[in-house]
C-alpha cells in the first residue's frame, strides 16, 4: 500500500493521470478533468492564432520571403509591402518607453517595499494599479490635447537648442512623433513593471534584509542585497513591460505620426506594426496587401509570445528560489 509521499509524487509525475482518471471519489475526477480541459483549451487557442495567422499570410511570405523584414517600401498601390519601417517605429518607441519607465518604475517598486510606511504605501499602490486600468484611448486623448502641445512648446525647442548636433534631436519640432509616442508607452507600461517589481522585492526573504544589517549595512546597502538578489525578477518585469510596449495600439497611433518612414530623428513622425494594422486594416481590399498585415501581426505576435515567455520565467526563477529558502 504506498504511502501518501509516493502518491504525491506519483501524481506531479504524472499529470495526464491526475487530471483524467479517478481517485476513489467521482466528483473530484470530474473536475480535475474540467479544469485540465479548460487548461488545454488556451494551449488550443493559441496554436489555432498562430496556425489561422500563418495561413492567412501565405501569400505574402511566398511573394516576398525574407526580404519582408528588410524592405522599406510600404506602396499598396504598386503592391510593395516591406515591414522594416514598422519595425523600426516599435523597436524604438518601446525602447524609449523602458528607459523612461524602469528607473521610475524601480523607484516607486524599492519606496513602497523598503522605505514607504504602511498608510503611505497602500493609496499609492492603489494609485499605480489605477494607472493600469485606464483605458489606451484615453491615454491616447490625454497625449493628442496636453502632452503633446506641452512638448511641442516647452520640451522639444529646447532639446533642439542644446542637443541639435545630435541626429537625434535635428527636424521640425511638431509634438508628433517618436518622442511623444515613447512618452505615452512609458506612462501605460510603468504600473505593470512596478507591480510585478513590488512583488518581486516584497519575495525576497526578510533573513536576508536582517543578515545585512546583523553585518552592519545601511539601508542603502541592504537594499542594493535586495536588489541583486530579485535582479531576475526585476529583468523579468522589464521584459514584461516590454511586451505590453511592443503590442499597445490606440495611444500609440493617435501621437506616433503614422508615417511609414525610418528617421534618426525623435521628432519625426514614425509607425508601430499594431497601428499599421489598425489604421490599414479595413482599406485591404487586394489578397495581398491583406496577406501583408496579416503577416505582420504574426510578426509581432510571435514577438510579445517570446518576450513573455522569457519574463515569465525569469519571474518564476526568483519566486521558486524564494520559496526554497522559506
Amino acid at each position: 500500500m504506498p504511502n501518501s509521499s509516493s502518491r504525491t509524487a506519483n501524481a506531479l509525475a504524472s499529470p495526464w493521470r491526475i487530471a483524467l482518471s479517478p481517485t476513489g471519489n467521482t466528483g473530484d475526477a470530474f473536475f480535475r478533468g474540467l479544469m485540465f480541459s479548460a487548461a488545454l483549451l488556451v494551449l488550443i487557442i493559441v496554436g489555432a492564432m498562430i496556425l489561422a495567422l500563418a495561413m492567412k499570410s501565405k501569400l505574402s511570405i511566398a511573394q516576398f520571403g525574407f526580404s519582408f523584414l528588410t524592405s522599406r517600401q510600404w506602396n499598396p498601390v504598386k503592391g510593395e509591402f516591406g515591414a522594416l519601417p514598422f519595425i523600426y517605429g516599435t523597436v524604438v518607441s518601446s525602447a524609449i518607453a523602458l528607459l523612461i519607465a524602469v528607473p521610475l518604475s524601480l523607484g516607486i517598486a524599492v519606496f513602497l517595499v523598503e522605505q514607504a510606511p504602511y498608510y503611505i504605501a497602500r493609496p499609492i499602490t492603489s494609485l499605480v494599479e489605477l494607472l493600469a486600468a485606464i483605458p489606451s484611448v484615453v491615454y491616447g486623448l490625454w497625449g493628442i490635447f496636453v502632452l503633446a502641445p506641452f512638448l511641442r512648446v516647452h520640451v522639444e525647442p529646447h532639446f533642439a537648442r542644446w542637443f541639435g548636433w545630435l541626429p537625434l534631436f535635428q527636424g521640425s519640432v511638431t509634438g508628433i512623433g517618436l518622442l511623444t509616442g515613447g512618452i505615452i508607452l512609458a506612462i501605460m507600461v510603468t504600473p505593470i513593471i512596478t507591480a510585478v517589481i513590488r512583488d518581486v522585492l516584497a519575495a525576497v526573504p526578510d533573513s536576508q534584509r536582517e543578515a545585512a544589517f546583523a553585518l552592519g549595512a545601511t539601508k542603502w546597502e541592504t537594499i542594493r542585497i535586495v536588489l541583486v538578489n530579485g535582479a531576475p525578477g526585476i529583468a523579468g518585469a522589464i521584459m514584461l513591460g516590454l511586451g505590453r510596449a511592443l503590442g499597445e495600439t490606440m495611444a500609440v497611433t493617435m501621437v506616433i505620426g503614422n508615417r511609414p518612414e525610418i528617421s534618426a530623428s525623435l521628432f519625426a513622425p514614425s509607425y508601430t506594426i499594431a497601428s499599421v494594422i489598425a489604421n490599414e486594416f479595413t482599406e485591404a481590399t487586394q489578397d495581398l496587401y491583406l496577406s501583408s498585415l496579416v503577416e505582420l501581426g504574426l510578426i509581432l505576435f510571435l514577438v510579445t509570445f517570446i518576450v513573455n515567455g522569457i519574463a515569465r520565467l525569469l519571474v518564476w526563477n526568483v519566486t521558486r528560489k524564494s520559496g526554497a529558502t522559506a
